[in-house]
């Protein structure tokens, strides 16, 4: 069977999932009408950033499982200038509602990332300086960056993920699509080899219940 393969550059506001709610929010649907294929964990709605889609259940399953710590790599915008002691916890991992992070790879960037700029704008607050980090997990945990930043002193004001392992949104645009590439595909079946494989019903259960969320 040839399974398909997406990268998303998920816009703000935008859910990701592609059914309706009676919130009215934007969802997927808006903007990907490929059939059949569904989000590989998920971003926040007020996160941007790359999401990966696909129709193959099991590589779904795999990338999903707790063994495997795949990258992700964020930018973050934070209010105020981070301190290098405030850094090196963000690296050796912070205590979230008693649980411990992994270490994580943190750098704090000289300038500002180029971005597309956010619609709507965030909201500075005057006389507060803010900052670029560049952070990489091995981990997913519920809007796990924004509690790591927040815990160490520096709100998060704007998050973007720009990797997850080596797929990466490249020339996208925000609200923009493509497939993979052969050697993409080739390469995230290689990272995932070694997995546990799923059953029919491992599939049907991760298609149907709500997908993780990574920020």
């Amino acid at each position: 069977m040839d399974y398909r393969y997406l990268i998303f550059y998920k816009p703000y506001d935008v859910l990701s999932q592609f059914t309706a709610t009676d919130s009215g929010h934007t969802t997927l649907k808006s903007f990907i009408s490929v059939p059949d294929v569904y989000p590989v964990g998920r971003l926040d709605r007020d996160s941007e950033g790359l999401l990966l889609l696909t129709d193959d259940g099991q590589l779904q399953h795999r990338l999903c499982h707790p063994r495997f710590r795949h990258p992700r790599t964020y930018l973050a915008q934070v209010e105020h200038i981070p301190d290098p002691d405030s850094l090196n916890q963000l690296r050796r991992g912070v205590t979230i509602r008693n649980y411990t992070t992994l270490p994580a790879q943190v750098d704090l960037l000289a300038k500002a990332p180029p971005l597309p700029p956010r619609t709507p704008p965030i909201r500075f607050r005057k006389h507060i300086p803010t900052a670029w980090l560049k952070l990489t997990l091995r981990e997913g945990k519920n809007r796990q960056v924004r509690r790591m930043t927040a815990a160490v002193g520096f709100p998060t004001l704007r998050l973007i993920r720009v990797s997850i392992g080596h797929l990466r949104l490249d020339h996208l645009q925000s609200g923009q699509w493509r497939y993979l590439t052969s050697g993409e595909r080739a390469k995230l079946d290689q990272l995932t080899k070694g997995c546990d494989q799923p059953n029919s019903q491992q599939i049907k259960r991760s298609r149907s219940r709500p997908r993780r969320r990574y920020n």
